[in-house]
């Protein structure tokens, strides 16, 4: 009841899968990844354990095709699955069950697989693979446009509820991700979820705005501060950030009107910002006396 795309990224070793479906919550059941060793995509009649257990199979050193064959072997299920794996060499390997309710198939590529069920006609796996092979960009552009291509040819049958993406990085601790999102239960569930990878790529600058901070180095901060903000301009608190990060560039009246905008969207923001630390804000006293003296005239 699902269409997904599983893929490594030969430039950056990452690794990743993208899926939708009209179940409620599908990420927690069918992408599963793990740095330097693969990733799974487990669905129609799904045995979750495949995910997990087939990581681990890949972990012991087994390529993407005979993690497949293992896996099926002793599941008396096997011809209601579907399975598509892609190991950490880009080797890819997918299953699907004659039992799998049409229209169900599969398409393997370099380094990807794409695999589909119930689906409204026969065009949407290939055309899945299709855009993937023909996007540019890192690899959670080029498994969205997977995704979106899906949707083009008549998606699921039965309509659209929920999506995620997982991507992992090429090397690293077993939990460490790149990309974890899902969205649970949405009338689009695509568009909500290239809203939430928009979202996540401007707190990821946030997030290094953060670390410069540490650092003492708040002229930098104040640049990314700026740079998310402008990525999620209807976000309150990457605004709140981004008006302090200017006042810290040397624009005070435009870091004024921000911060006045976020406090406007979040009262709370007026009890922090005299609260700030200059160690962690040195713009924040300026700013707050600014907004206390109220407009010049």
């Amino acid at each position: 009841m699902t269409y997904s795309i599983v893929a490594r990224d030969p430039a950056t070793g990452e690794l990743g899968v993208a899926v939708q479906s009209h179940w409620f919550s599908v990420g927690p059941l069918v992408p599963w990844a793990m740095p330097g060793i693969g990733a799974v995509a487990t669905q129609a009649n799904v045995e979750v354990a495949h995910g997990p257990h087939g990581l681990a199979l890949l972990s012991e050193g087994l390529d993407a095709p005979s993690v497949v064959e293992r896996l099926l072997r002793d599941d008396s299920g096997a011809a209601g699955r579907q399975l598509g794996i892609v190991d950490a060499s880009g080797g890819a390997a997918a299953h699907t069950g004659s039992s799998c309710m049409p229209e169900a198939g599969h398409v393997i590529g370099d380094g990807v697989c794409c695999q589909a069920n119930i689906m409204a006609s026969a065009s949407v796996w290939p055309a899945m693979l299709d855009a993937y092979e023909s996007a540019d960009g890192p690899l959670v552009s080029r498994l969205l446009a997977a995704l979106d291509a899906a949707e083009r040819e008549g998606g699921d049958i039965r309509g659209r509820q929920s999506a995620a993406v997982l991507i992992v990085p090429g090397s690293g601790e077993a939990w460490e991700t790149k990309i974890s999102l899902r969205v649970e239960d949405h009338p689009e569930p695509l568009v909500e979820l290239r809203r939430l990878v928009a979202l996540r790529d401007a707190y990821e600058l946030a997030g290094e705005a953060d670390a410069l901070v540490n650092e003492s180095r708040h002229d930098e901060a104040a640049a990314l501060y700026v740079q998310a903000s402008e990525q999620a301009p209807d976000n309150h608190e990457l605004l709140f950030w981004s008006g302090l990060g200017a006042a810290q560039s040397g624009d005070l009246e435009t870091g004024v009107d921000r911060v006045r905008r976020a406090i406007a969207m979040q009262p709370g923001w007026a009890v922090l910002l005299p609260r700030l630390p200059a160690d962690v804000a040195p713009s924040a006293a300026v700013v707050a006396k600014r907004l206390a003296d109220g407009p010049e005239t």
